[in-house]
């Protein structure tokens, strides 16, 4: 079941429970009884429409959504000058928190240099259009490509496919990304990247990858 579904039978067996527990409280006449059970199923159906006009425009959420209502990336052009230095642990990456609170890392994208902002609320691994050239993927910024929904509102990007992803002890082969020029300057490792390593959590401060 989706997570949209489930959210709407959520909703639904809520409803019911309510309004069961409210005609059960009430020993009211049929014709009453009926007008309150209509009246508790308008108010629900009014709230999960309320709900899903908030996932579909973006009320909810203040970073990337992606299409199919993917998890969220960040949305800031913002990149810090200076990163603190990642350090090998066994086999882990220990990657400290910089001093706007994200955790960035340094990352080849086909042998290319290329700096990573590591959120796990992105669903899907993105590149700016800089990053992706001298990267030398294949993508056409003409051609059609898939919605995102960004704090900033709804943008556009394109499909593509990094070769080798390397980070420290790192390596993803054939990672599908997006590409657009909405994202600046920023490059997002999201959980398609996240997914494929052994552990990844936060321990004091430090955002720990062990592949």
């Amino acid at each position: 079941m989706g997570g949209d579904q489930a959210m709407s039978s959520l909703w639904y067996v809520l409803a019911l429970v309510l309004v069961g527990s409210a005609l059960l409280a009430r020993r009211a006449p049929m014709g009453g009884l009926l007008r309150m059970a209509m009246l508790w199923i308008v108010i629900f159906a009014a709230l999960l429409g309320l709900f899903k006009a908030g996932e579909k425009y973006g009320l909810f959420a203040s970073r990337i959504k992606g299409e199919g209502g993917g998890s969220p990336a960040l949305a800031t052009n913002d990149m810090p000058t200076a990163l603190p230095t990642a350090r090998m642990e066994g086999q882990a990456l220990r990657i400290p928190v910089a001093p706007d609170g994200h955790y960035w890392v340094e990352g080849m994208v086909n042998g290319n240099p290329t700096r990573f902002l590591i959120d796990s609320g992105a669903s899907v691994t993105a590149l700016s259009v800089e990053a992706a050239r001298a990267a030398g993927l294949n993508f056409d910024l003409n051609a059609s490509g898939v919605s995102m929904m960004t704090a900033n509102g709804k943008i556009d990007a394109k499909r593509s496919t990094i070769a080798t992803l390397v980070v420290g002890p790192i390596r993803a082969s054939d990672l599908d990304i997006v590409v657009s020029s909405a994202f600046g300057d920023v490059n997002v490792i999201g959980m398609n990247m996240l997914s494929r390593l052994k552990s990844w959590s936060v321990q004091n401060g430090e955002m720990v990858l062990t592949p």
